[in-house]
């Protein structure tokens, strides 16, 4: 029997913003998998205790992991971890960067009372969950530190096409995320680098719950889907590692919908 080429073991993936959600259950899937783990997040101590326990099960199966707790948006501390990663990591050793960042402002666009958007809260909420991807694939490629045939891959929702109540600035964010990631498709391919986005269905993550309304959201996906139940971060994450391997080599700028078939209905 010829032995499968793994390209993806041995390799590192970067996860942006991992501690929780899609991002820690990616991570966790792509560990138990064989590849080490760097993590950029940031989070409360209050949490700290839970994320530890989640690096220490990475770790069991093997993995090297390696967690920043700093502000991957600020362009002199992704400088820092840039250099860290090259001098201990070295160059050419990461197949994936995943951008799983959560930072954005839910306000209405109208209310007669309360606060509505403002000018600011679009310009800070793109930059942090559409704009920071560039940022990062770029550093990496001027680092050297993707490996050949890397994987980009984005996370965007039904929110880029579809009108939610309080949701105008995140779903602006993810319109411009997934052109973002189709031009990174187009114009990093010459270094190898293949990017995509997917589409995660109606997931119960902390992110969701602050969304308003969540709790009708969840009910509804839940009546819509084949299934007939929620996307669970497990199924995103599976997502991601078949994106890793090698018979994804051919996948580049689509924007792939996990979520068991609620897009179809």
């Amino acid at each position: 029997m010829i032995a499968m080429k793994q390209d993806y073991i041995g390799k590192w993936a970067i996860i942006l913003g991992g501690s929780s959600g899609l991002g820690l259950a990616t991570a966790k899937k792509l560990a138990r998998e064989g590849m080490h783990i760097c993590i950029v997040h940031r989070s409360r101590r209050s949490v700290l205790a839970t994320f530890e326990e989640a690096i220490q099960e990475m770790k069991s199966h093997g993995a090297n992991v390696v967690a920043f707790n700093t502000d991957a948006m600020n362009p002199e501390k992704r400088t820092t971890v840039i250099t860290e990663l090259v001098n201990t990591v070295g160059v050419s050793t990461f197949k994936t960067l995943v951008h799983s960042v959560a930072r954005g402002n839910l306000k209405p666009l109208h209310d007669d009372d309360g606060p509505i958007l403002s000018n600011e809260d679009f310009t800070l909420t793109i930059d942090a969950m559409a704009i920071s991807l560039y940022d990062w694939v770029s550093a990496f490629a001027k680092a050297n530190l993707f490996s050949p045939d890397a994987r980009v891959v984005a996370f965007t929702s039904e929110g880029s096409r579809k009108a939610w109540k309080q949701y105008g600035a995140v779903a602006a964010a993810k319109a411009a995320l997934e052109s973002i990631t189709r031009s990174i498709a187009l114009e990093f391919a010459p270094i190898g680098v293949k990017a995509n986005c997917i589409q995660a269905g109606v997931t119960d993550t902390e992110s969701l719950r602050l969304i308003p309304g969540s709790d009708v959201m969840k009910e509804k996906s839940i009546e819509r889907n084949p299934y007939h139940r929620l996307t669970l971060p497990e199924d995103v994450a599976n997502a991601v590692y078949l994106l890793c391997r090698d018979e994804a080599s051919w996948i580049n700028g689509a924007i792939l919908p996990v979520d068991g078939g609620d897009h179809i209905r």
